[in-house]
């Protein structure tokens, strides 16, 4: 996710036990000229056990570029995404745009399996739109041009997120593959993790929007799904510790200026799941003195509710 899956949260998360984790959303042609706005926005992991570089484009040759220089870099996999829905994105002709094309869709496909020796893997959605639903067409083609696994989020582009994920629609790209394709879209816990996976067929689940504020989301899961060891999910003074760190690592990985901003939509979401009191809300995210925000947050966290693992 933009903006939000930059390095110190990937590790923060990974720290808890997850099982794979995938970097912002970079644009290849970008990434091969080394804009600065690449470069500011991290250093993807290259190299980070457990970690995916994602990259998007609609030129074969930048996409095919920039996954050589990702693989030279270290990256143990490479994502394609074909599913953001972002207008900036897709006016590009990139995410999941490529859905209504699915042949040229296939040449960047092509490109990048032919470019790296490491495995390469799609992201991407339903289809278009309620006309379009061709996930399974363009999956079966994706597997016969190399690719590892699919993840599929359950909406068309032109719902962006609005509604609810259709899980049983996933079910048609499972049955269309022999690879192992991988169910996303409101998983927000283990609950509707077991239901995604029961509905869709699928071989497991990816968490985006539900991580926010819960980086010990994905172990909690997995321990609950599949044995895995369960996460000692910090509370009181634990989750300060946490958050602190965390807020520290981005300041120390961004710079204070840029690290203060990139911060506050995280500080947001922890104390949206302690159910801060607004005043001290307010504070901790206007402020611009780093020192005031860590004084603050054992007080600001204190209160955060008790939860029962599912």
């Amino acid at each position: 996710m933009a903006g939000i899956t930059d390095l110190p949260f990937r590790r923060l998360v990974s720290r808890f036990g997850a099982g794979l984790v995938v970097s912002e959303m970079v644009a290849s042609q970008e990434m091969v000229e080394a804009k600065p706005s690449v470069r500011a926005r991290a250093e993807l992991g290259f190299g980070e056990q457990a970690t995916a570089v994602q990259l998007a484009g609609r030129e074969a040759h930048w996409m095919a570029e920039a996954a050589r220089i990702a693989e030279g870099q270290g990256a143990r996999i490479i994502d394609i995404n074909m599913g953001c829905p972002a207008k900036k994105v897709v006016g590009g002709m990139s995410g999941s745009a490529l859905m209504r094309d699915l042949d040229h869709a296939l040449r960047l496909i092509e490109a990048v399996v032919g470019a790296v020796t490491v495995p390469v893997t799609l992201k991407t959605r339903l289809g278009w739109d309620d006309d379009t639903l061709n996930a399974a067409d363009l999956a079966r083609r994706a597997e016969d041009a190399g690719i590892a696994m699919i993840t599929i989020h359950g909406r068309t582009r032109c719902q962006f997120y609005n509604g609810h994920a259709d899980w049983s629609a996933i079910r048609d790209v499972k049955d269309a593959v022999g690879i192992p394709v991988i169910a996303n879209g409101d998983v927000t816990d283990a609950p509707a993790a077991a239901q995604a996976l029961r509905c869709s067929g699928a071989d497991g689940v990816m968490v985006g929007r539900g991580i926010q504020g819960q980086p010990w989301l994905l172990a909690e899961i997995g321990a609950a799904l599949f044995g895995a060891p369960a996460p000692d999910v910090p509370r009181g003074d634990a989750l300060a510790d946490m958050v602190i760190g965390h807020y520290r690592d981005m300041l120390d990985f961004y710079g204070r200026d840029l690290g203060l901003r990139v911060a506050r939509k995280h500080l947001g979401w922890y104390m949206d799941g302690a159910r801060s009191p607004a005043s001290l809300r307010k504070r901790l995210l206007t402020t611009k003195a780093p020192q005031d925000v860590i004084a603050a947050l054992p007080e600001a966290l204190a209160h955060a509710p008790e939860r029962v693992a599912a």
